[in-house]
């Protein structure tokens, strides 16, 4: 029997921000999302400068680089305490279908909590079937009271 994959989570540091401008870049042309090289990288920049930002997470399967997770946090009093929004979750293609994304969103769970976050909240298209199987299975919800809302400043 094969050796099960080991998969981990570590944060980025000023040293990733080539690679990661490389996974957003990836990421942001399979999502759609309309963001210039110049804009994503101050982004990135920000959040590997500032700690309050949030947290940049390169993702490793058999210490080789897989994707990264972006969580940001915040502070919520329905849920008493600190909460967070995982706000990107990229695997490159390689990497997907394996069980890769459990595992990750397992290690995540764990390393937030360990920090004091309460609640982790993401959205997810509601189209993406796949994906949002991936985070029911790992103990999301759909909080289908409520509507997410974006006021772009």
């Amino acid at each position: 029997m094969a050796a099960a994959v080991s998969w981990s989570i570590e944060p980025a540091g000023i040293a990733d921000r080539e690679v990661l401008e490389r996974l957003v870049r990836n990421y942001h042309g399979d999502a759609g999302i309309a963001l210039d090289d110049a804009q994503r990288r101050r982004a990135i920049q920000t959040l590997l400068d500032d700690p309050r930002a949030g947290t940049l997470w390169l993702i490793r399967c058999a210490q080789e680089l897989a994707g990264y997770v972006l969580v940001s946090p915040g502070f919520s009093l329905e849920f008493g305490g600190f909460d967070a929004f995982v706000d990107e979750l990229y695997l490159l293609p390689d990497y997907r279908g394996a069980g890769g994304g459990g595992c990750v969103l397992k290690l995540l769970k764990a390393a937030v909590r360990d920090a004091g976050i309460r609640a982790l909240h993401l959205e997810v298209e509601r189209t993406n079937e796949r994906a949002r199987a991936l985070y029911e299975k790992a103990g999301f919800r759909p909080r289908e009271r409520y509507v997410l809302m974006t006021l772009e400043l």
